[in-house]
């Protein structure tokens, strides 16, 4: 199995670089005909929620939109898929950030109570403490 880097999905979501899309469909594809699945790092997810917030601007809403399309792709398989499902469903019932409810979402999936963090704002998701 072959794992995917954050600059594949991100092209394959905005298709700002039309030979580097093609490129990604094309194996997309290729995967389908050959009924081969490609590995996504939750890291990557994380790095792609921060590319398609801070570079390309994308709401929040289309973003949580998109992680739910790819979540359905046969091809994709998704290193903490549980948490990421969690993720979007927590994500679409808070206005708080997302890389911040799928750290926390990760973490209660692998066995954590909370996630200690300084940030305060964090703090309204239930999974997070003040370190004081």
């Amino acid at each position: 199995m072959k794992a995917l880097d954050t600059n594949i999905l991100v092209r394959f979501l905005t298709k700002d670089n039309q030979q580097q899309a093609a490129l990604v469909y094309k194996l997309f594809t290729k995967a389908e005909t050959q009924q081969k699945v490609l590995f996504v790092p939750l890291l990557v997810v994380l790095e792609t929620i921060w590319v398609l917030q801070s570079i390309y601007e994308i709401s929040d809403k289309e973003i949580l939109s998109a992680m739910s399309e790819l979540l359905l792709m046969p091809i994709l398989e998704f290193e903490a898929q549980p948490a990421i499902q969690y993720f979007i469903t927590s994500a679409k019932e808070t206005r708080l950030d997302l890389a911040d409810i799928l750290i926390a979402q990760s973490a209660r999936l692998s066995g954590c109570e909370r996630v200690i963090t300084f940030d305060r704002r964090a703090t309204r998701f239930e999974y997070f403490e003040i370190l004081n």
